[in-house]
């Protein structure tokens, strides 16, 4: 017989995706459903963990469990693609807003994650992106001048790789992606909307032009509710290793 937690999972999870309960409510607290299924507290909890687990509710720490969109943006982890281009598949929902935008020296530390010389010359971007009215994304953008000049607030409002590619025309190739969570920082909490997260999904980027030089270093700072992280993966013929 199927454990009892499985099936209350199944039956919230159908009612999530039937309408039920819409994105963005909270559902019913653990005392309630566990009167509601007849059951303790500890087996409503497994299934609301497995709820989470599966992309369908987050909990907030004070508030319970929210239901997600199920049709959240999906960011491919193999894949680049620009916040514009985003924005354009979301009809038009989305939005940039420049915080800082700065030329000057690199620094120890940035220098560092690209690869050239403390004083050389690096654009400084930090942009809030804005999806359903909401601040959801926090990026820095490093760019190493001699190879994005002209950089303007403006273009940093409408797409770098926009200007990249048609005006500079030059060819953005590949990046190499690290993934981590974290507490959000008090940056994180006065920039984004995180009332209720206690968690924010930090992706690095290095971003190279196709003969392999990296000119844009990137730290994306995503509130965890409005994404998810997809790719695809083949597994190898073990047979030739």
């Amino acid at each position: 017989m199927q454990k009892k937690y499985l099936l209350i999972y199944e039956e919230i999870s159908k009612q999530i995706q039937e309408g039920h309960y819409p994105p963005k409510t909270i559902l019913p607290s653990e005392n309630d459903f566990a009167d509601m299924y007849q059951t303790s507290r500890e087996t409503i909890r497994k299934a609301l963990n497995l709820l989470a687990q599966n992309g369908f509710i987050q909990k907030i720490r004070g508030k319970g469990s929210l239901v997600l969109d199920l049709k959240r943006h999906q960011f491919p982890i193999s894949g680049l693609i620009s916040f514009k281009e985003l924005a354009e598949n979301m009809g038009g929902k989305a939005k940039t807003t420049v915080e800082e935008f700065t030329l000057e020296m690199a620094g120890r530390d940035i220098a560092r994650e690209l690869n050239i010389d403390d004083d050389e010359k690096v654009w400084k971007v930090k942009r809030v992106r804005h999806i359903d009215e909401e601040r959801v994304i926090l990026d820095k953008d490093f760019l190493v001048e001699r190879h994005v000049p002209g950089l303007s607030r403006e273009i940093c409002e409408n797409s770098i790789f926009e200007y990249i590619e048609k005006k500079l025309e030059k060819k953005i190739s590949f990046a190499k992606k690290e993934f981590t969570v974290e507490e959000p920082s008090p940056q994180d909490r006065k920039l984004l909307d995180m009332e209720g997260f206690h968690a924010i999904v930090i992706v690095k980027n290095y971003i190279y032009f196709d003969d392999a030089t990296l000119f844009q270093y990137t730290e994306s700072r995503h509130r965890p509710d409005k994404f998810r992280f997809v790719d695809f993966a083949r597994r190898m013929d073990t047979r030739s290793i």
